[in-house]
């Protein structure tokens, strides 16, 4: 069944192409069309079209739909082209005229459009949520770890003294502005496209504002060119938003796979959460973070390809749309998976103790050094060279004790400021 059909046969290669994998991807977005189908139906009950009866019986046998999607049986056959064509035909098998009545004042435009941006409501809820769990994971973790000292690297050199609460807290903070950026992309899905039909409005005397209340949207989106053209433009930022989130835990995920190696030696983990090599026994392989690490770099390029798809297409319906639903979908449900096995992963780091006196971490204390001098009087410059020639020389010896008091150092970290940044996004 298609919505469009006229009783007109369409080559069975063609269909194919066109179809796509929209009957998997549509099994996302079940719950919602259901959810927006409810909404439309009570709105034109409300205007008359629909008599009180039948909007019981739609809602009755969408009710029914609801149940199977929630206990997984809901399945959309090959003879249907998606999810609105399965739906529709489900209630029209059970009520007859009745259900054929449903996409009266709609197109599957705004039907696609309000059920994707009810899941991504849905889903970015839920992504902000598990970041939020993250975030205080390691803020956890910053204080726990907060007086051990770790190396600090520029250029990949050792460079200034660090410690594990400054690292755990530096990615707590970063985000947070991810977090940010998420409640941005929440703010633009949560307003109500529906009504706008294929993109021009409708003659009927829909009531948008009933279904936009219906719905828990924050907004509609009143014009319905605006509302059409949202596909994509929502697509685009939610993926913008996603990528901003995976490249943070990308970056982590490198420092961790770095600071488990033999040459750093900083940290480990349980053996339950790392592989071994099929003929080296004493592998011990971080292939968790590897993967995370790899699975947000993919996700960071969907915003682009959801820019390259859409940058150019004039206003109106374009069936190129049909092409970002894969991807931007993948980002959401990947981005949820990748979270769950941070948090589940980080939570078991075991950190330890580095030997600051070990010939490798010298230098790392030379700007403190510098600082000790230009605090008893010394010029930076003058300081500056005296000890570079104690480098050149061989002759400096590492003041192991000095504290950073300065507010977000690594004495300092600020910890519960962090966390209201958080709380105030």
């Amino acid at each position: 069944m298609k919505l469009w059909d006229k009783g007109i046969s369409i080559d069975k290669k063609i269909e194919k192409f066109t179809v796509g994998n929209d009957r998997e991807l549509d099994l996302f977005l079940a719950e919602y069309d259901i959810t927006a189908s409810k909404a439309h139906a009570k709105m034109l009950g409300k205007i008359g079209i629909l008599t009180a009866e039948e909007v019981d019986a739609i809602l009755t046998e969408l009710d029914k739909l609801q149940e199977k999607v929630e206990e997984g049986s809901f399945i959309i056959e090959e003879d249907f082209e998606d999810v609105h064509s399965k739906i529709e035909f489900e209630l029209t098998q059970s009520l007859g005229d009745t259900g054929k009545k449903i996409h009266t004042a709609r197109s599957r435009n705004d039907q696609v459009l309000v059920a994707m941006q009810l899941y991504f409501k849905a889903n970015l809820q839920e992504i902000t949520s598990k970041t939020e769990d993250l975030i205080d994971v390691l803020l956890g973790l910053a204080k726990e770890h907060q007086e051990k000292l770790l190396p600090g690297y520029t250029h990949l050199q050792v460079a200034m003294p660090s410690s594990f609460g400054l690292w755990f807290s530096a990615y707590a903070e970063l985000m947070i502005d991810d977090l940010y950026l998420l409640q941005a992309g929440l703010k633009i899905v949560d307003q109500n496209p529906l009504g706008s039909a294929a993109g021009y409005g409708s003659s009927f005397p829909i009531d948008r504002e009933f279904t936009t209340k219906e719905l828990g949207f924050a907004s509609l989106k009143y014009n319905v060119v605006a509302a059409q053209m949202s596909r994509g433009k929502c697509e685009r930022t939610v993926t913008s938003n996603i990528a901003s989130l995976a490249n943070t835990l990308s970056r982590f995920a490198m420092d961790i796979c770095l600071y488990m190696s033999q040459n750093f030696d900083f940290i480990t983990f349980p053996d339950a959460l790392t592989t071994g090599s099929s003929i080296m026994p004493h592998k011990k392989n971080p292939d968790v973070f590897e993967l995370i690490r790899g699975k947000c770099n993919k996700l960071q390029a969907i915003s682009n390809e959801m820019i390259l798809i859409t940058n150019n297409l004039p206003s109106g319906y374009h069936r190129d749309f049909q092409l970002i639903k894969e991807n931007s979908i993948y980002a959401v449900e990947n981005i949820k998976e990748i979270l769950e096995v941070f948090i589940h992963s980080i939570a078991q780091i075991k950190v330890k103790e580095i030997n600051m006196q070990d010939d490798k971490y010298k230098y790392l204390f030379t700007v403190d050094s510098i600082n000790d001098l230009v605090m008893k009087g010394a010029s930076f410059r003058d300081a500056y060279k005296e000890i570079g020639g104690q480098v050149e020389n061989d002759t400096y010896k590492p003041a192991l004790s000095k504290k950073h008091t300065h507010l977000g150092s690594k004495d300092n970290l600020a910890l519960e400021e962090i966390a209201n940044k958080k709380n105030l996004k």
